[in-house]
């Protein structure tokens, strides 16, 4: 994976004060981009740049860190495409150029993403399995990959999108996980196209923000002692 910074003397050749740290981390919990940042501290944009880079590095050392766990009961599944348009008479699930996601939510809780080279059972299979304790209820539309969970002694509970039915018992449905997808795309949309190789890095920042939404400069304060507490040197030195 490739990110946009370290945490080897990353920060050490950077002396801001504290007020302009405070209004950088403010500035990346209110997802500004970095030059919008630079901009409003009044900094400069290479200075942002590696503030963000490290923030992301702390976000996503935490995500990856965290897959080892495994989701409980209730939980909705999903598929989605990223990057340029679809042609048009190309239907089905895939289509060319485009990162396949799949995204796993806890309803009322949290989201799991994994970047899938395609929507078949032999793909997606093995990451529920990995993910989703045996016995749980789950919930998908009725994409024929979801057909094996039965299987798997996963309680499978559907919807038919192709059939325009969105809803089943008032209980069946998939629109947790669809909300991320929304959150995840227009987040994603202000970057004006990220290249594939970035592409997972942006994904689990947003799976992060996501997840910590109701409290992201409290989780971010966090992250930052609990590094700074391992060091000899502070986050403004």
């Amino acid at each position: 994976m490739t990110l946009t910074g370290n945490k080897h003397g990353l920060l050490k050749r950077i002396r801001i004060s504290e007020k302009t740290l405070r209004l950088i981390v403010r500035c990346f919990v209110a997802d500004c981009t970095s030059l919008q940042t630079s901009k409003i501290v009044g900094v400069n944009h290479n200075t942002t740049d590696r503030y963000f880079g490290f923030l992301r590095f702390l976000i996503i050392k935490q995500e990856l860190f965290k897959r080892k766990e495994v989701m409980g009961n209730g939980i909705e599944i999903d598929e989605s495409y990223f990057g340029p348009r679809r042609q048009r008479g190309k239907k089905g699930r895939g289509a060319r150029n485009k990162i396949i996601v799949l995204g796993l939510r806890k309803r009322k809780g949290k989201v799991y993403c994994e970047v899938i080279s395609d929507a078949s059972r032999a793909e997606i299979m093995p990451v529920i399995r990995q993910t989703v304790k045996s016995g749980a209820d789950i919930y998908t539309d009725g994409w024929r990959s979801y057909d094996a969970l039965a299987v798997y002694g996963y309680n499978h509970k559907k919807v038919n999108h192709e059939k325009n039915e969105f809803v089943r018992d008032g209980n069946i449905h998939v629109n947790g996980i669809e909300s991320f997808w929304s959150f995840a795309k227009r987040r994603l949309a202000k970057f004006n196209g990220v290249p594939k190789k970035l592409f997972t890095p942006y994904l689990l920042e947003s799976e992060w923000r996501f997840n910590h939404r109701n409290a992201i400069l409290k989780e971010v304060k966090k992250l930052i002692k609990n590094y700074e507490s391992n060091k000899t040197y502070s986050l403004s030195n």
